[in-house]
């Protein structure tokens, strides 16, 4: 008789599917603990996450260029994401710029050099798998459930706020860089049915 082994579901005790963004309370608890914290770095990367809406390895692979025009901070730049190829252009806040200019300034960055470099010798700049620890961390700095948050929760939580407030799925598309509203529709979780509805009401 054959010895039949079972094996353990890779997903076993682990909660899987779409990453719930943070909520507005959420945002300001963690940038506020940072601040207390003087964590210069954590703050800078943080807030570019939030308004960048980058997937996690266009976030780390971000470099002093892609924010800056000489010494100064972009209030608007173009990254082109990995996973698609397609560019995808943010906003950086005011807040955002102070935090970014002030973690350039204590590192003293060049524009040639990784936003993000790495701490340790073997790589040029933090990686997706140490961005995540990262972000596991603050969620859990501030009493939410480090298993429920991700990466994608940073990707999603102001394009969530967006069409809160607007309801407009094209402006979020873009701001995500999704090709199809599809993408759109499924990242954000409405219903198709609503979504149609809404696209309609905002075509020209």
């Amino acid at each position: 008789m054959e010895n039949i082994q079972s094996h353990e579901p890779w997903n076993k005790g682990k909660l899987i599917g779409q990453k719930p963004p943070l909520k507005l309370k959420d945002i300001w608890a963690i940038r506020i603990h940072l601040q207390i914290g003087r964590r210069i770095r954590d703050l800078a990367m943080f807030n570019l996450a939030i308004d960048s809406k980058l997937r996690g390895c266009d976030l780390v692979n971000l470099r002093v260029r892609d924010v800056t025009h000489g010494n100064q901070l972009l209030a608007r730049a173009i990254v082109v994401q990995r996973k698609t190829q397609r560019p995808v252009q943010f906003e950086l806040t005011e807040d955002t710029r102070n935090a970014v200019s002030a973690w350039i300034a204590q590192e003293n960055l060049k524009s040639e050099q990784y936003l993000f470099p790495s701490r340790l010798k073997n790589s040029l700049h933090v990686s997706t798998r140490q961005y995540a620890r990262i972000v596991h961390r603050w969620v859990a700095e501030i009493g939410l459930d480090p298993a429920i948050y991700g990466t994608h929760t940073m990707r999603r939580t102001k394009a969530t706020l967006i069409y809160r407030r607007t309801k407009n799925l094209r402006a979020v598309q873009l701001l995500l860089g999704h090709s199809k509203l599809e993408s759109t529709v499924r990242y954000l979780g409405i219903e198709v049915d609503d979504a149609l509805e809404i696209s309609e009401q905002t075509e020209i």
